[in-house]
């Protein structure tokens, strides 16, 4: 039975992946951003009634 060697081997570098695209109808689009939008406002809301104080983790 062969024994791994104890000292630690770098593995070999791996080619970065081609990344994904999406494509997204007009209305699809208008609607991702209406939701990001509507985030954005909700978070704003929360953090304003939030204690400044307070520590943020």
């Amino acid at each position: 039975m062969s024994r791994t060697p104890s000292t630690f081997v770098k593995a070999p570098k791996r080619k970065p992946a081609t990344a994904r695209r999406v494509i997204l109808s007009d209305e699809a689009k208008k609607a991702y951003e209406e939701m990001i939008m509507k985030r954005d406002a909700e978070q704003a809301e929360y953090r304003r009634h939030l204690d400044p104080s307070a520590k943020r983790v």
